[in-house]
């Protein structure tokens, strides 16, 4: 008996270029190398191309009449569903002020006309590549159940794990996907990039501090990825964590850990490793000269009484 196998994906191609000589030799190209292309003479033909069809690559004139190519990326990256498409712009431009307006509109690479065919596949086989790797990572983080989520400089949601999702749902609505950060996490972030402290600084929602934001870095060009994390009322009295010597964090495990979470729980909720979990609690019962997390879960719930 034979078995059928299924032909490989042609992965998809549109090709935005106001040119007729340029269209015809990247179709020719593209096609030739396996990938089914579309073709937009102008932005708004890619638009209402992207509203019926996903495609895994854009290549973008940067220079067309109407909607120029700087501003098509910035539409089209306002898409959830195209944020992650990588976008290569084309022009003759060459001057470092356009290769920085298409790298700051969404765009992951920049060739100058007359475009060299070789070169040109080349770079989107680095591309398709990288996006698959990332794919296959937001992938992974959906099923390890991370609060993580990612926005861009103007602070739009770009993906979400569920897990995040929810929480930002909780906060804002039915719908996550239109949450914005506000002016005052935008002010933070903003701040807080590149900083080597940075991931130990969170900032909270002015109207819900219970809903705490973490920075984790920049995982693309224009995609800044945050971890979430509701702690209000997990935490030990200030007053009472500066007394025992514990920092921050090491009164927010103690405090799970009064609740009778395990140390996986208290990974998946405050978003740390087990490992790190393991080394915060060694900190912790040598600072209130405990052995084990019985003892510990005792004083920190004593602690909590006496402050309730």
């Amino acid at each position: 008996m034979l078995m059928s196998i299924e032909p490989k994906k042609r992965d998809v191609a549109l090709v935005v270029d106001d040119s007729p000589e340029t269209l015809r030799l990247l179709t020719d190209a593209l096609d030739g190398a396996g990938m089914t292309v579309m073709v937009a003479l102008d932005g708004a033909a890619a638009m209402r191309i992207v509203d019926q069809i996903t495609p895994d690559i854009v290549l973008l004139d940067a220079v067309m009449p109407g909607i120029d190519g700087f501003e098509t990326c910035r539409r089209l990256k306002r898409d959830a569903g195209l944020a992650n498409v990588p976008v290569i712009f084309m022009t003759g431009l060459a001057e470092t002020e356009h290769i920085v307006r298409g790298l700051d509109a969404g765009g992951v690479d920049y060739v100058t006309k007359p475009i060299v065919i070789e070169e040109m596949l080349a770079r989107i086989r680095v591309h398709l590549g990288n996006a698959r790797l990332t794919q296959s990572a937001r992938a992974a983080l959906d099923v390890s159940g991370r609060f993580l989520f990612a926005v861009n400089r103007q602070g739009n949601l770009l993906w979400a794990t569920p897990q995040a999702q929810k929480l930002l749902a909780d906060h804002h609505g039915a719908q996550a996907d239109d949450f914005v950060l506000p002016p005052s996490l935008l002010q933070w972030l903003e701040q807080i990039k590149g900083k080597g402290s940075a991931k130990s600084q969170a900032a909270s929602l002015p109207d819900n501090p219970q809903l705490r934001f973490y920075y984790m870095g920049e995982t693309a060009p224009n995609e800044f990825l945050l971890r979430l994390s509701k702690e209000a009322g997990t935490a030990l009295p200030p007053e009472f964590t500066s007394e025992l010597g514990l920092t921050t964090r090491e009164g927010e495990v103690l405090a799970w850990l009064s609740k009778g979470k395990t140390n996986r729980d208290i990974a998946q909720i405050l978003g740390l490793s087990p490992r790190t979990v393991d080394k915060h609690l060694e900190q912790i019962y040598s600072k209130l000269g405990v052995e084990n997390r019985t003892a510990a879960a005792a004083i920190a719930a004593n602690a909590t009484r006496r402050n309730s």
